[in-house]
């Protein structure tokens, strides 16, 4: 993968978070706890991502987790709430923040290596990342795609709201609650991003 490649990086939230956000920036998950949040993360994830650590670096909870791809896993599995999430669209231009480490998969996995920001994009799989679809027939690949899929750039601590570019809403009523939310930037319905 090259830097243009990318044209920006995502967040998925729950859209009642938006005015913490806002306020706050993107917390890492420990720095959320401290503050009213909803969490649309899956326990059993958190739970393996508790005890990891990014080699020579803080402890995974301590970053904010962005996707190359918000089309991933993770969206799959909150569709349910499509009504109710937003997906932050977030500057390239982090990538250059000091201490930001890129993975080759999802940050939890067993398999995922760890590379300093920019340079880490060279290892990265731009076609599994930005494929459409992670089904396979081989069970393997399958696995494999969907923990690749799920990539991530991970940022120290908290991400300050002057790196958003806007968001993506599944349809008009996310629009009109992201809109009575106070979110100032441009709102995009785009379902197709969605399940």
């Amino acid at each position: 993968m090259d830097i243009k490649d990318l044209k920006e990086f995502h967040f998925i939230t729950a859209i009642v978070t938006i005015p913490s956000i806002l306020k706050e920036g993107i917390l890492c998950h420990r720095g959320a706890k401290k503050v009213n949040h909803y969490d649309l993360s899956m326990d059993e994830i958190q739970k393996r991502r508790a005890s990891k650590k990014v080699p020579g670096a803080k402890a995974l909870h301590e970053y904010v987790n962005l996707y190359f791809d918000a089309h991933n896993p993770m969206l799959s599995k909150r569709r349910d709430k499509n009504n109710e999430i937003c997906i932050l669209r977030i500057r390239t231009e982090i990538l250059y923040l000091p201490d930001v480490v890129l993975t080759d998969r999802n940050a939890s996995s067993d398999y995922v290596r760890f590379y300093s920001s920019p340079d880490g994009l060279k290892y990265l799989d731009k076609d599994k990342i930005f494929a459409r679809y992670w089904t396979h027939s081989n069970q393997f690949e399958y696995m494999e795609h969907k923990s690749i899929k799920c990539s991530e750039i991970l940022v120290p601590d908290k991400l300050p709201p002057e790196y958003f570019l806007g968001a993506y809403v599944y349809n008009d009523a996310g629009r009109l609650s992201l809109l009575d939310a106070g979110f100032p930037l441009e709102i995009i319905v785009n379902p197709d991003l969605f399940f």
